[in-house]
């Protein structure tokens, strides 16, 4: 089954037009191959507020996955992690772990993500890097698992699924 998605690109610069993001894009075309269907990429300053309303907006249009790209170093202004977590239900600690363990094997420096992902309502959101290397990365680390999280998540499979495995 395909599931909606939405990215959501964080990113002063490109907000700014300085530069052109390609962190959202190169996630949205990833999720695209995967057969996800990407209504839209939406750019965002590193501002909390900001970044909170696009992921409730995205809660609110019913997408089952909103993709994050950006904001999640140790930047004084990266706060997508901050947001992410003051907008979620529920926090999925195992995708970040996952996503942190995968980028280990590449670089040393994938320790310094504080990447997050969680809940809000039925969608979930799941924080990457903003360069487009990183963030298809770790997305690839983690999207094959994702789907059967929103089976769950969007009542598409079964709820006790011990009896499968990968």
């Amino acid at each position: 089954m395909g599931y909606s998605a939405r990215v959501v690109a964080v990113s002063d610069r490109s907000f700014r037009g300085e530069r052109v993001d390609e962190g959202g894009p190169a996630v949205a075309a990833l999720l695209t191959a995967a057969g996800y269907a990407v209504d839209k990429i939406v750019l965002v300053p590193d501002e909390v507020a900001q970044i909170e309303q696009a992921l409730r907006e995205a809660a609110r249009d019913g997408v089952a996955l909103c993709v994050t790209t950006g904001g999640t170093g140790f930047a004084p202004r990266d706060v997508t992690p901050e947001a992410t977590v003051a907008v979620c239900d529920k926090l999925a600690p195992g995708i970040p772990e996952a996503m942190r363990f995968a980028s280990m094997q590449i670089t040393k420096r994938a320790m310094l993500s504080r990447a997050q992902a969680g809940i809000l309502e039925r969608t979930l959101i799941v924080n990457l890097p903003g360069s487009p290397k990183g963030a298809r990365e770790n997305l690839e680390a983690v999207l094959d698992t994702l789907r059967h999280g929103l089976n769950m998540l969007c009542g598409d499979g079964p709820a006790d699924c011990a009896h499968l495995t990968d």
